[in-house]
């Protein structure tokens, strides 16, 4: 019987220990490791510098191209773009998911803007740093409008949102293999 004034005694249970940690609901696991903004501006920067090459060989070579030369080095250079920034990004980024799509973007874009950015390369070599001046007056969307147009057989080019789609998907893919592969060492 417990003194007057103090609760009833509750019956003693044996002490359980405490369930193991279960982790995050849904399946989350903690934040990866790795610096995915930096990732980012590393995969920037290389796709600028991978885009500018490539605007540059085709200044020195659109001369000597034919059309089959230029859709094979426009899609090499996805290809190349996409390879740098995806294992870039994973070298970096780690299993950031959002490093990787953001990879995939930058690759698409530099892959665009290296051919767009050659384009008033060649005006200029071809003709006069003045046209590049004129050409912006008359219609600035011209570089995109080449890049979209396929003025030989008229209608779309299917090569360049091909390179688009190539770029993105290597870039994914090795910032993914990439990124996994580190993480497990």
């Amino acid at each position: 019987m417990p003194a007057p004034g103090q609760p009833p005694m509750q019956p003693m249970h044996p002490m359980h220990p405490a369930p193991p940690y279960q982790g995050m609901p849904y399946g989350q696991g903690p934040n990866a490791s790795g610096h995915p903004v930096g990732a980012v501006f590393l995969g920037l920067f290389a796709s600028l510098i991978v885009s500018m090459l490539y605007s540059g060989l085709i200044m020195l070579t659109y001369k000597d191209q034919t059309l089959t030369m230029a859709n094979t080095m426009y899609l090499g250079h996805a290809l190349i773009n996409g390879a740098i920034v995806g294992a870039l990004i994973g070298a970096v980024g780690h299993r950031s998911h959002g490093a990787w799509i953001w990879g995939s973007v930058i690759a698409a874009l530099g892959a665009f803007f290296g051919y767009t950015n050659a384009f008033p390369l060649v005006i200029a070599d071809d003709q006069s740093p003045a046209a590049i001046g004129d050409m912006m007056e008359a219609d600035p969307f011209i570089p995109a409008k080449a890049w979209w147009n396929d003025e030989i057989n008229g209608g779309v080019d299917w090569f360049s949102p091909l390179g688009l789609v190539l770029a993105a998907v290597v870039a994914f893919g090795l910032a993914y293999l990439v990124g996994n592969r580190r993480r497990q060492a």
